[in-house]
């Protein structure tokens, strides 16, 4: 088996991560100009949030081809191109799966639809009457976890979005076109996989009312999950890749069994209790200070026990379905930088196997939004309209969204302090965080010295607040050196140009953005002029 016990994971949301052609959406050929600086990074594994084609309904998680790319994400191409140059750089790739559900629009569940046996079972359906749900299960998104089909009489099982139809894995044709899935994405070239809510896999055999509780407990880490489990990592081949699991509402004892070597199911276990000390009553929805003495108890449990039974745990804080750690257990103010390294330090210094998620290396924190409109997220669209049903006000329904909503963890990567983060050139599908011009990749790149010295092209102050005429020589040294350029500003010399007395005047140095290296080489000396006084001009407003 691969050795996975020494390794860094980094998480990509391609939608959110970077844009390469200006529409505003993340995708593939994004992730390939910065493999540079997640090498610097030191990351070994790159685990990619799916890009399949997809309606969209829940952010890519609503698969409806599992063998194709969206093409708002780019091409097959462009993914071949990403594994190589990947490759090239020591990284690999892990692939998301979404195995528990697909999408509405799934040629699969289409045929269903249309009254093709073999397809109706390849899902989890019930006959009834419009009046009369098959069980009382709640949706893990809201609302009743069943959708009633009128022209079939049938119900079928949804325990997330409308969109997403559970698949029946006890059928073996669905289990044999998982595997097929996996053989594929191996044949070209991925080196592990993450799977998406898969301990939910194996339903009931009886499917009955839950008065206690809202149904989790019929289906989670059911029956036959072990056993569908083992099938599959037999049958895709993928015994010895890297693989981990998104475990919801886990016990210990089964990821133990579900990554035990031994077993030959997963590497390794994503559990969610630790994200869970900020709930009251165990309810996501309702707020209080997170309780950080059980926190450390539950990575107390957790260490002890995977380590006692030959269990392996999966190290995070974020990832594209929470909030991030410096707002949630940190300050993301006053001491946003102690918190930061406070939390890295706890993942890393931890048995198990980190998980970066994209930003968290800069210490990005909550977007901080104020509208719903801001939102994105179905689960906390649903949520802010089943909040003010309850009859809480707008402002405190906007708090809660704004602490709990998946879309904290899914604004644009912050890259430097140009417009939209220096994510896109366009519109991005969603607004930044207001703190992007401080918290950014560039500036992190000043701060951790990386940048040895700062050359002036003006060769003076502006005694006007304008850009003076530029000389080429420092860009030709950086051309010669092989080396990125970080473009700054420096605004408020006017003031002191004035005679203002200093104690009155503020100067401000803002890092717009980072041009790199290999950039810097392939472009013409006049080009690069060109190109970074016009994006200076625009940041200082002249």
């Amino acid at each position: 088996m691969n050795d996975f016990k020494d390794k860094v994971v980094y998480q990509i949301y391609p939608k959110s991560f970077m844009d390469s052609n200006g529409d505003g959406f993340g995708d593939l050929k994004g992730v390939t100009a910065k493999l540079d600086y997640l090498a610097d990074l030191g990351v070994d594994y790159l685990w990619l949030t799916p890009f399949f084609p997809s309606p969209q309904r829940d952010n890519g998680y609503d698969v409806a081809d599992y063998r194709a790319i969206d093409p708002r994400y780019g091409t097959m191409e462009d993914l071949e191109e990403l594994i190589r140059e990947a490759d090239k750089r020591g990284i690999g790739l892990m692939l998301d799966m979404v195995f528990n559900h697909t999408s509405t629009e799934h040629a699969w569940f289409q045929r269903a639809l249309a009254g093709e046996k073999k397809y109706q079972d390849y899902y989890i359906f019930k006959n009834g009457t419009p009046d009369n749900l098959p069980t009382n299960w709640v949706s893990k998104f809201g609302g009743p976890a069943w959708q009633y089909v009128p022209q079939l009489g049938k119900w079928y099982l949804h325990l997330f979005d409308v969109t997403q139809a559970d698949l029946n894995w006890e059928n073996p044709a669905v289990r044999e076109e998982m595997a097929d899935i996996l053989r594929f994405w191996k044949a070209k070239g991925i080196k592990g996989f993450r799977f998406d809510v898969v301990n939910l896999i194996s339903k009931p055999e009886v499917y009955e009312d839950d008065f206690a509780g809202d149904g989790r407990r019929f289906y989670t880490d059911g029956r036959n999950v072990h056993k569908y489990l083992k099938e599959l990592v037999a049958a895709g081949g993928i015994d010895g890749m890297v693989t981990v699991g998104e475990m919801s509402s886990t016990s210990l004892e089964n990821c133990i069994g579900y990554t035990a070597a031994g077993n030959h199911e997963l590497s390794m276990c994503f559990n969610f209790h630790h994200l869970k000390v900020d709930y009251k009553n165990g309810d996501k929805w309702a707020l209080m200070p997170a309780d950080h003495l059980a926190l450390k108890k539950l990575f107390q449990t957790w260490q002890e026990g995977m380590q006692a039974h030959g269990g392996w745990n999966a190290l995070f804080w974020c990832n594209h379905d929470q909030p991030r750690a410096v707002s949630r257990f940190g300050s993301d103010t006053a001491y946003w930088k102690e918190s930061a390294k406070m939390l890295a330090t706890a993942i890393h210094f931890m048995r198990g196997t980190p998980y970066i998620y994209q930003g968290e290396e800069l210490g990005m924190t909550n977007p901080h939004f104020t509208s719903i409109d801001q939102y994105r997220d179905v689960e906390s669209l649903n949520y802010y309209n089943i909040l003010r049903g309850e009859g809480k006000s707008e402002a405190e329904t906007l708090d809660i969204i704004a602490q709990r909503s998946r879309d904290n963890g899914r604004t644009p990567m912050q890259w430097d302090a140009s417009a939209n983060a220096g994510f896109t050139t366009g519109t991005p599908w969603i607004g930044t965080a207001d703190n992007y011009q401080t918290i950014n990749a560039a500036a992190e790149l000043i701060r951790s010295h990386v940048c040895s010295f700062a050359i002036y092209p003006e060769g003076t102050r502006s005694k006007s607040g304008e850009l003076l005429p530029w000389h080429a020589g420092s860009l030709k040294i950086a051309q010669k050196a092989n080396v990125p350029i970080v473009v700054g500003t420096v605004e408020g010399t006017e003031r002191i140009a004035r005679n203002v007395p200093w104690r009155r005047s503020h100067v401000y140095v803002r890092i717009r953005e980072v041009i790199p290296a290999e950039t810097v080489k392939a472009t013409t000396t006049n080009a690069l002029t060109e190109d970074i006084c016009g994006k200076m001009r625009a940041a200082l407003g002249k």
